[in-house]
């Protein structure tokens, strides 16, 4: 049985939302950038599609759990 992994801590841009997702995370929580930024998640997501695009990926799920070693 494979339990579903959650990153979280120290997601602040796209880029690092991306990094926990291609190491095995299948959702990423963004907390403590609204504390100065109320708005980060949205540009977070925004980044994320904006990496998505950059490296012709398709969906979010065709990043998850690609690290290689």
């Amino acid at each position: 049985m494979k339990i579903p992994v959650v990153g979280l801590g120290g997601i602040a841009t796209g880029v690092d939302a991306a990094e926990f997702l291609i190491a095995g995370a299948r959702a990423v929580e963004v907390g403590t950038a609204t504390f100065w930024d109320p708005r980060s998640p949205v540009r977070i997501a925004e980044e994320l599609g904006e990496f998505l695009k950059r490296e012709k990926i398709a969906a979010v799920s065709g990043l998850v759990d690609t690290l290689q070693m």
